[in-house]
């Protein structure tokens, strides 16, 4: 048994030591991360801020001066271009000099003052159906605003101001701000955790058979599992690292809370971790070369796990059968249990079944590229 342990950790030191001759292995497992969680939590994002806007004020009153400070001061909008006739607009916004126009007609402030409704045009690009939709409710949203603060304001002089009233009052909870980075960045670090843990284990064995390494290792009295658990555990480790690294991006640079229990966190990052091993170890019993692996890991699990694991797009927007083909997907469960520890403080009593879900996975996909791997080697 001593000689069993001895031999993995003389294993694990050579994989280690590979590593740091490789640079460019050691800039995948170390660097990598670094930059994937930087950039990505930048651009994975759904906030718009400082949008162009281009604003026609045919009333120019001190009410529609008002209203139109509203948008500007707003932090979502920049007033850059003012036209004087409705129809100057359509230039800025056609040629994409203006994500957003507004319009407000003449006899705003006179309605306004008049106790009668106004009305305003509100004008978007809608080639990027996205941006437009998160534009149309900001600009709603301070609409609303203001409609409220002229209630406010002149309601109490009008009979109808004493009619009973429902105003909302909402209540967000977990992420109060409605910062969209306070959900994706965690998604970044789970999908970062996934994409370097899969591709060092197939890259790092390919490698091996691609210089002949893996070969004379074959024929050494190296037992099958000593050679399998030398190779993981390194691994292994890198992975724990880069779990430190992410999550102290997303913490101390993003800002992101964390109200769940860091311990609970690394336990079943280690379950998820069990899963991307073993997707690794399979992959390198396909691939012929790396090029292959990267190809094999990009296509065929990192695509499919990012589009239908609820990192980007909502699972209950997809159809059903889509929906139904995420329950075989490991990193939805590892998203949930990310974002529940992260953003609501959740414990193990509310992700046990996730928790269970990426359990099952790990030891499944491992032990099936594992005995895959052994059935190689003889």
């Amino acid at each position: 048994m001593i000689n069993g342990f001895r031999v993995i950790g003389e294993i694990v030191r050579k994989e280690f030591y590979q590593v740091r001759q490789d640079r460019r292995m050691l800039a995948v497992s170390i660097v990598a991360p670094f930059l994937q969680v930087l950039l990505l939590g930048y651009a994975a994002t759904t906030d718009i801020t400082n949008s162009t806007l281009v604003v026609c004020d045919m009333d120019r009153t001190e009410e529609s001066r008002t209203f139109v400070r509203r948008f500007t001061t707003s932090g979502y909008f920049v007033e850059r271009y003012q036209v004087d006739l409705p129809g100057a607009v359509d230039d800025y916004v056609e040629n994409a000099k203006a994500s957003i126009a507004l319009v407000v007609p003449e006899g705003f402030g006179r309605s306004l003052l008049g106790r009668k409704s106004a009305q305003v045009q509100v004008i978007l690009d809608g080639s990027d159906a996205n941006s437009a939709n998160i534009l149309l409710g900001y600009a709603t949203q301070i609409i609303g605003s203001y409609s409220q603060s002229v209630v406010a304001r002149y309601g109490t002089l009008q009979r109808e101001a004493r009619i009973a009233r429902i105003v909302p009052e909402p209540r967000i909870w977990f992420n109060p701000d409605l910062k969209s980075a306070y959900y994706m960045v965690p998604g970044v670090v789970a999908l970062v955790l996934m994409l370097i843990t899969m591709t060092l284990t197939s890259l790092g064995i390919v490698r091996e058979k691609e210089i002949g390494t893996l070969e004379q290792l074959m024929v050494t009295p190296i037992k099958p599992y000593q050679l399998i658990l030398g190779k993981l555990i390194p691994f292994t480790i890198i992975g724990y690292v880069d779990v430190i690294i992410v999550l102290a991006l997303a913490h101390f640079w993003f800002g992101v809370p964390v109200l769940g229990s860091l311990p609970l966190l690394f336990v079943l990052s280690g379950m998820f971790i069990l899963t991307t091993l073993g997707l690794g170890l399979f992959i390198s019993t396909i691939a012929k070369s790396q090029q292959q692996a990267m190809l094999i890991a990009q296509f065929f699990f990192f695509m499919p796990f990012m589009f239908l694991s609820g990192f980007a797009f909502p699972i209950a927007n997809m159809p059903d059968i889509i929906q139904y083909a995420t329950y075989v997907i490991p990193l939805r469960y590892f998203l949930e249990i990310v974002r529940g520890i992260f953003l609501k403080g959740a414990g193990l009593n509310e992700l046990w079944m996730q928790a269970l879900a990426l359990l099952i996975f790990g030891v499944a996909v491992l032990t099936l590229s594992v005995l895959r791997f052994q059935k190689k080697l003889g």
